[in-house]
Order: structure tokens, then sequence, then C-alpha cells
């Protein structure tokens, strides 16, 4: 049942109340929640929230025999304007002799059990493929802007190997998954607090077309499909439900133009909401009453298509336990 609910809500057909999804918890977070709700086990804190949905990510999958991460960026340090080992790159061969990720190194046999022993639940999954934050990393995020005026066709290259490993890894994972897996969840925050990090043209060139080979992949294999993208991205709302996205997340609430407001009035019934609960002021600082409150308006108006959940997946352990717990108990005590 918990599983066809929140199918309807990214079907956008949904008239069964809303549901809700907790994220995805800083571990010092998950500490406090555990002694909060007196259990050292996170599903019976999702079980007491009623929470439905389940990120459960093949993140832990690639294996390198030298212990090696999927994409060795040999990054110059930590700011995202380090660069990696394309800093100074200007030219293709150099790109193609690169060592890429190989898919031989991938083992589903952990994820694939916890999959299958998910339960009544809906099933998010599928490789995380943040490549536009991949591509970054590899030229240092300042360097791979200007290198889309100056360079196009190095960022193309380097964008093109990342997004190979993930298509074939996303594939031979679907095909041991089938229909373990609901809906592919994926994530690239293209949003500041104010607006997009580029230009929407600059998206529409050197990101969409390779988002949309990542959906429509999911797609033919007959998942949904929910972008996680942080901040304002309020003007490609209409290119993501363009591209076939079914569920927008996190809905950061004090980005501008991101308001639950301007979006239901804008694409309600064109793509389903998860988020919208402000983790940056009203969580933190709100008083129970104050937080009720606000979900009753979110889901006023972006429900029931809606997945009631914080605009940050990972909750940071300046959100009290008990604000938390009042997210579910205004969405399930009207429901």
């Amino acid at each position: 049942m918990i599983r066809e609910k929140y199918e309807a809500i990214l079907n956008r057909n949904n008239n069964n109340g809303c549901g809700f999804w907790i994220g995805n918890p800083h571990p010092d977070t998950w500490l406090q929640l555990k002694n909060y709700f007196e259990t050292d086990s996170e599903e019976e804190i999702r079980l007491k929230l009623n929470d439905g949905y389940r990120w459960i990510e093949p993140a832990d999958a690639y294996n390198h025999p030298e212990g090696k991460p999927v994409f060795d960026n040999q990054r110059k340090g930590a700011e995202l304007s380090a660069g990696g080992v394309f800093a100074d790159c200007d030219c293709l061969q150099e790109i193609e002799d690169f060592t890429w990720p190989n898919i031989d190194y991938l083992n589903f046999e952990k994820v694939i059990h916890r999959l299958r022993n998910a339960g009544d639940v809906y099933r998010a999954s599928g490789f995380w493929a943040p490549f536009f934050h991949d591509v970054a990393d590899f030229l240092g995020m300042e360097n791979y802007f200007i290198k889309m005026y100056t360079s196009p066709e190095i960022v193309h290259a380097i964008t093109r190997h990342v997004i190979d490993f993930y298509l074939r890894a996303n594939e031979k994972f679907y095909y041991e998954a089938g229909d373990l897996i609901d809906a592919y969840f994926f994530g690239n925050d293209f949003g500041t607090q104010n607006d997009l990090l580029i230009s929407r043209d600059s998206l529409k060139e050197f990101v969409f077309p390779y988002m949309k080979e990542l959906i429509d992949q999911a797609k033919d294999h007959g998942y949904k499909v929910v972008l996680h993208s942080c901040g304002s991205i309020y003007s490609v709302i209409p290119d993501l439900i363009e591209m076939g996205i079914d569920g927008l997340h996190p809905l950061q609430a004090k980005a501008k133009n991101m308001n639950a407001e301007k979006l239901a009035a804008e694409f309600k019934g064109s793509i389903a909401f998860i988020g919208g609960v402000d983790t940056q002021d009203l969580l933190v600082n709100g008083s129970l009453e104050e937080i009720q409150n606000d979900v009753q308006r979110v889901i006023n108006q972006l429900g029931p298509n809606l997945i009631v959940s914080p605009s940050h997946e990972a909750i940071l352990p300046n959100i009290p336990p008990q604000n938390i717990a009042a997210v579910s108990e205004a969405l399930f005590s009207k429901t």
C-alpha cells in the first residue's frame, strides 16, 4: 500500500494524502534522533515518523583493487575552486588517455540485499551521478565555468567520459535490480540562494543533454525519475519537466522563487514535489506550532502529489529532534 501511494504521488494521480521522507540526516543528527526516540535503529525511527521513502543507492558498489575512488580527480585542495588533474588540460588526447573507472569493479550484492529486504516502502535508487560536480572537481569549479567559453571541447570530452561511466554502471545495476527499484534518484546542484550557478543557456549546452541520457535510460527501464538540486532553480523547472523529471527535490524554501505558493501556481500538476519544509530557519528556530502551521501551508499549496520533507536531505544537528517529529505529526494528524 505504501509503495503504491508514493508511486501515485510521482504519477500525479494521488488522492490518499501526502507522503513523508525524513531525508538522509547527518550522522550526528542520527545520534540525536536515536536518543530522542530511545532506539538504536534508524529504520525504527523512520517507521515511527511514517517515512515511506527509502533512498537505497549503490554507493558502496565500486571496489577498485587498489582502493581508488570512482573518479580519481587528483584535486589539489578541498575548496570548490581547487583544480584537479585536468585543470590545465588543453589536449583532448590527455582526456582520452586518462584511466577512467571500470564497471568490472562493480559489485551490487550488498545494495540488492538492501533493496530486497526494504519492505513496503518506495525505493529510490541508481547511481547518484553528480556529474556536474564531478567535472567541476576535475577542473576546479571556476575553471570549469570559464572553460565552457574558452575550451568547450575539453568540457564536453570530460563530461562524456563521466556520463558514460554512470550510464554503463546504471545499466548493469538496473539489469540486476529490476523491479526492486521504483525510481531513479540522482543529484546535481545548479542553484545558489538567489539564482542559477551558471546561465540557463550554459546548462542547456553543457549539462542538460547529458542529464537527458540518464533520464531516458531510467524511463526505458520503467522507473520514475527524481532530481535533487538545491538552491533557486526556478528558471529551469520548465526544462526539467520537458526532460521527463517526475519529482523535484528538495525545494529550498528560502531560495528565491522556490516558495510553495509560486511553485504551486506555476508547476502544480506538471511535476510532483519532494521537500519544501525550511531547514535554514524554521526547523532550526521555529516553535512546534510554527512548524506545524508551516507544514500545513506547504501541504495546502503543493499537495496531494507531495512528499513532505526537509528542504535539504542532510538534516544537520542544529535542528532539534522534536522539530523533525513535528513535521510528521503535522502531516499525519491531518491525513
